[in-house]
């Protein structure tokens, strides 16, 4: 037996993504590029190595080959470690079936063995599709000063926007007395994030429970929660104030992107809190002299002769004269040229936006607010000459339009 250790990391991370639609069809969800240089995942990793989290199981399932790739050994996160470190987790054959992780709680249950080895006090579950900064070991003091079997993380939100999320009710001690998944009529705003820790040997029990129980969902919120609730289990509500946004939508992932354009988003990467990334070398960026960049992220190795408002660009990027982009989110290695136009859009890695071409347009110009939207185009599609892709559309990866 290993010496026992506080606290370990299960990281959510298996997710399909299937609200990022085309964005999602070749790559795990937290595999998503973001922000010019990272990828989703890179934020809970990187709050785990800041935190002084050493040891993180990352659970996969859907498309994991880019996602394995790129954590690797987990070198750029500050986790390459002989005793602890980052794994990589897919479902597994037993002697009596194979089968994919069925729930959130089903991915921890089938991994009992592997927290087993590290015979931790307390567990943090993590999911990999949310951008935040967060100090971990905060949570964890909090945690073990409340004496907690389970504390949750949680967010004040509008009263409008409680329907849409998890409802953690509280007393005046922060102990949860009820969890409410999404209610029409919420008590309170304190949404509930999606970061757990758990007293494990609580826990583990819980899980082997939910298992042998017919027609459950092995879920954290339909299940593990309520069951702990209903036993009167020590709960408490940690309350996080910082910059918090869930990026399963189209909407939500541009947003996020525009937020670091924001400097009262209150999300800053500049800070003392580094998010690490796998980033390849790249030579330095070249604009040219009939170029326009305002309020603009531009990354290493782009090259950029045309217009740039609001505008996210990755790595390697290329903007011919006369090509305009204004709120667009730009990823790897994909080329923008002569006159095209792309506004309030996404466009994914490799993909060609031919001369004149225009992906996207201003809600201003939509007589008709709900024909108007994101336009996404897919990794190394093509936006042929003089086509249009309208608000909301989205050109599927390596199609030509």
């Amino acid at each position: 037996m290993k010496q026992q250790k506080e606290m370990i990391t299960m990281l959510l991370a298996g997710g399909q993504g299937s609200r990022l639609y085309v964005l999602t069809k070749e790559v795990a969800k937290p595999a998503v590029p973001f922000g010019g240089k990272y990828r989703i995942i890179d934020f809970p990793l990187s709050n785990c190595a800041n935190s002084g989290i050493d040891t993180v199981g990352v659970l996969t399932q859907y498309r994991p080959l880019e996602l394995n790739s790129y954590i690797g050994n987990g070198q750029p996160w500050d986790l390459d470690r002989m005793n602890g470190g980052v794994y990589i987790l897919p479902p597994y054959a037993t002697d009596k079936e194979s089968e994919w992780y069925k729930g959130t709680a089903n991915a921890i249950y089938q991994n009992i063995n592997f927290i087993d080895r590290y015979n931790p006090e307390n567990v943090l579950i993590l999911s990999g599709d949310h951008i935040y900064k967060m100090d971990y070991a905060q949570m964890l003091a909090y945690h073990k000063e409340k004496k907690a079997d389970a504390t949750i993380a949680v967010l004040d939100v509008s009263l409008e926007e409680a329907s849409r999320f998890g409802i953690m009710n509280t007393n005046e001690d922060g102990s949860i007395y009820e969890f409410e998944e999404k209610p029409k009529h919420p008590k309170s705003t304190k949404a509930s994030m999606g970061i757990y820790i758990f007293n494990w040997q609580k826990l583990r029990q819980y899980l082997i429970d939910d298992e042998n129980t017919p027609g459950s969902s092995n879920d954290f919120g339909k299940n593990i929660i309520p069951a702990m609730l209903a036993n009167h289990e020590r709960m408490f509500a940690y309350q996080f104030d910082g910059y918090w946004k869930d990026v399963g939508t189209i909407e939500s992932l541009w947003e996020a992107n525009m937020d670091l354009l924001n400097p009262k988003s209150n999300i800053n990467l500049d800070s003392d809190w580094r998010i690490f990334a796998r980033n390849e070398p790249h030579p330095p960026h070249f604009v040219g002299d009939q170029a326009k960049i305002a309020e603009s992220i531009v990354s290493e190795g782009c090259d950029i002769n045309g217009s740039l408002w609001y505008t996210v660009l990755f790595s390697g990027v290329t903007v011919e004269e006369g090509a305009e982009l204004n709120s667009a989110v730009v990823m790897s290695n994909s080329v923008i040229k002569k006159g095209a136009s792309v506004k309030y859009a996404i466009v994914a890695e490799d993909a060609i936006i031919e001369e004149g071409a225009v992906v996207g347009d201003d809600p201003c110009n939509c007589s008709d607010p709900s024909e108007w939207g994101i336009a996404v185009v897919g990794r190394g599609a093509v936006v042929k000459k003089g086509q249009v892709v309208r608000p909301k559309e989205m050109i599927e990866p390596g199609q030509v339009r």
